[in-house]
C-alpha cells in the first residue's frame, strides 16, 4: 500500500516537539508531495517582492515517524523516484541574496519554463536533474529552521541526493522525525544565486533502519560514489570536517588506519562544493565505491 504525504503537511523547522503528520514502517512506501521552496507562492516574473512571504521559504513536508526508528540508529531513506509537478521553476536573486547580493540594487524573479526533459534559461536547453534541497531528521534538543543545513541534514543543497541515491542521516529521537522540501529541478553546485530552478514535487522514498553503527552523518550514496558532507560556517572548516568524516567512515567499516585513509582520499578522493548561500556552507568529501571494493 502506498503511503502519500500531502504538501500542506509543512514544517519550516526541525524540531522534535513537531507533531507527526503520518507514521509509517520500513520498507513502506511512501509518496512525499511538496511545495517548492517559495511555497508556491511565485507565478508571476513581475510579481513584487514585497508579496513573498519570507517566514515560509523552504518548507519541508512531514514530520514523517518512522516506527522502529531509535536513538543512535542510522536512518537510510532511499529515492526511488522524483516527479516534477509543475511546468516551470522559479529563481531569484538579486539586492541582498547570493554571492554578489552586494552589488545589486534590487531583486529579479525569473520563471523558467519545464517541458519534456528540459528547462528553458534563456537561450539554453538545459537538462533536467531533479534533486532535493532540504532533507533531515529532528535534532536532539532545539529547533533548527529548514533553511539551515547542519548534522541533523536539512538545507544541503546537494545535487547528488536524487533519484537512485540513497541518504543516511541520524536518528536523534525515536521515530526520526523526517521531512524534506525545496526540490529544483537543476541546480549547479554552488547554489550562487541563492536558488536552483525552484519546483514542487512528488519523491517516492524507501526508509530503512541500520542499528549499531558510528558513522558521522549525513551521508550519500549513488550508485558508483560515496559522500561524506559537512555544514560550517566556512568552506573550509566544511571541507575539514567532511574529510574527517569519511577517514572516521573508512576506519569504522573498513579498518583502514588514519594514514592509509589520508593517503586514498588525497590520491582518489574529490571535496566538492554543495552550496555557499545558506547560513552555513556545506562541503561533500566523494570516493568512488569501486576502491572499497578493492580494500576488503
Amino acid at each position: 500500500m502506498l503511503v502519500k504525504i500531502e504538501k500542506e503537511n509543512s514544517i519550516f523547522s526541525f524540531s522534535k516537539t513537531n507533531t507527526p503528520v503520518a507514521k509509517v514502517k520500513p520498507k513502506e512506501k511512501i509518496c512525499i508531495e511538496t511545495k517548492d521552496a517559495l511555497s508556491d507562492e511565485i507565478r508571476s516574473e513581475n510579481q513584487s517582492f514585497d508579496s513573498i512571504n519570507w517566514e515560509k521559504v523552504n518548507p519541508a513536508t512531514g514530520p514523517i515517524f518512522i516506527e522502529g526508528a531509535k536513538e543512535g540508529d542510522v536512518l537510510e531513506v532511499n529515492i526511488e523516484n522524483i516527479k516534477i509537478t509543475r511546468n516551470y521553476g522559479v529563481m531569484l536573486t538579486g539586492k541582498d541574496m547570493g554571492v554578489l547580493g552586494d552589488s545589486f540594487e534590487r531583486s529579479f524573479i525569473k520563471i523558467v519554463p519545464i517541458k519534456g526533459n528540459k528547462a528553458f534559461l534563456y537561450n539554453c536547453e538545459i537538462p533536467l536533474k531533479p534533486m532535493i534541497g532540504v532533507i533531515g531528521t529532528a535534532p536532539k534538543e532545539g529547533s533548527i529552521p529548514c533553511g539551515t543545513p547542519g548534522e541533523h541534514g536539512g538545507n544541503m543543497d546537494c545535487n547528488i541526493i536524487g533519484e537512485g541515491s540513497t541518504v543516511y542521516l541520524p536518528v536523534n529521537v525515536d521515530g526520526a522525525l523526517f521531512a524534506l522540501g525545496d526540490l529544483h529541478a537543476v541546480m549547479g553546485d554552488g547554489e550562487v544565486c541563492v536558488t536552483g530552478v525552484e519546483i514542487p514535487a512528488e519523491v517516492s522514498v524507501l526508509f530503512n533502519i541500520i542499528k549499531d553503527k558510528n558513522w558521522k552523518l549525513p551521508m550519500v550514496k549513488t550508485e558508483k560514489k560515496i559522500y561524506t558532507l559537512a555544514s560550517k560556517l566556512s568552506l573550509d572548516e566544511a571541507s575539514i570536517e567532511a574529510t574527517k568524516n569519511m577517514v572516521h567512515f573508512l576506519s569504522q567499516e573498513y579498518k583502514l588506519s588514519k594514514e592509509k585513509a589520508m593517503f586514498l582520499l588525497s590520491a582518489t578522493g574529490n571535496l566538492q562544493i554543495c552550496q555557499v548561500v545558506d547560513p552555513l556552507k556545506t562541503v561533500r568529501m566523494e570516493l568512488p565505491l569501486e576502491l572499497l571494493k578493492q580494500t576488503l
